[in-house]
């Protein structure tokens, strides 16, 4: 059963200022690709979301702040994104969902407003047989997670700390699992709470797959963690792009892949590349694949 949602400790969640940036393009478009190559196979699977945040998000009210109008995010990111005729496959795919979304709430203009999140993007794509469970701590963003989802089935929502959803939830009944591991960092204990949820997952379900989202910046721990990913010794791949190089704060943002499906890195590798010439906001903007443990 769910539980109830508690207080959060000393989370700032700001997440509906970034909705929609480049981060999110770049995990959100990453996470479809996990999705469809999961439903390759007929048997379900389950989904946990282990930082679901509220599972939409209204980007007419980005720009508010708490005491002065911020600048968006979105028109760099989704927003760049909308009209654009050339995209690959991968990004088609991802494209399609969130138009879907926006369109659905009501949206009739000819820019985005309702920008789904992680949640509802997987919703879109679950199948009967697929399972989601969704963990948000902070005690807004769980009581709008739980008004999204109420009443629908194979949906569970949990209002305690997602590093918890470790233990719940692995071994799945499924025998098959896809978690996304996606926390705001804004605690010095963060890159090691994240690598101590990824170990203890393989742990638990060595054969699942497990996507974890990280910011690039100067003082970031990005590649102290990716070290920790390459001593489980698993296959595992990070993904990243680079849109300011040069711009203080976050430069780009990565998704690494533990126990990545077959063949997601070729689209993966697409779409990080096509991602980088049509979000870049300086000439060195760039987007990669490399493997942590080779296949």
């Amino acid at each position: 059963m769910p539980v109830q949602c508690k207080k959060p400790m000393g989370v700032n969640y700001r997440h509906a200022f970034h909705a929609g940036n480049p981060a999110d393009v770049l995990k959100h478009a990453l996470l479809v690709g996990l999705v469809r190559a999961f439903q390759r196979k007929e048997t379900g699977f389950l989904f946990v979301d282990t930082h679901a945040g509220r599972g939409r998000y209204d980007l007419s009210l980005a720009a508010e702040g708490d005491t002065r109008p911020r600048r968006p995010e979105w028109p760099g990111g989704i927003g760049a994104l909308w009209d654009r005729a050339d995209v690959p496959p991968g990004v088609a795919d991802y494209l399609g969902i969130v138009r879907a979304f926006d369109r659905g709430q009501g949206n009739l203009a000819a820019t985005p407003r309702f920008y789904p999140g992680s949640p509802r993007i997987a919703h879109a794509m679950a199948r009967e047989q697929d399972r989601l469970e969704l963990w948000e701590k902070q005690p807004a963003e769980c009581a709008a997670l739980r008004d999204e989802f109420k009443g629908v089935r194979r949906v569970s929502v949990h209002g305690e700390d997602g590093y918890g959803a470790i233990r719940a939830c692995l071994p799945p009944r499924e025998r098959r699992a896809l978690v996304l591991i996606d926390p705001p960092y804004e605690s010095q204990g963060e890159w090691a709470a994240v690598a101590a949820a990824v170990g203890e997952g393989v742990g638990r379900f060595p054969g699942g797959t497990t996507a974890v989202w990280y910011p690039l910046t100067e003082r970031a721990g990005a590649e102290g963690f990716l070290d920790s990913v390459r001593a489980l010794g698993l296959p595992s791949l990070a993904v990243e792009l680079v849109t300011e190089p040069a711009g203080p704060g976050m430069r780009g943002s990565g998704v690494a892949v533990i126990n990545p499906p077959w063949q997601f890195e070729d689209g993966a590798s697409t779409t990080a590349a096509y991602l980088a010439s049509a979000l870049a906001r300086g000439a060195a903007a760039h987007g990669s694949l490399r493997w942590i443990v080779p296949r």
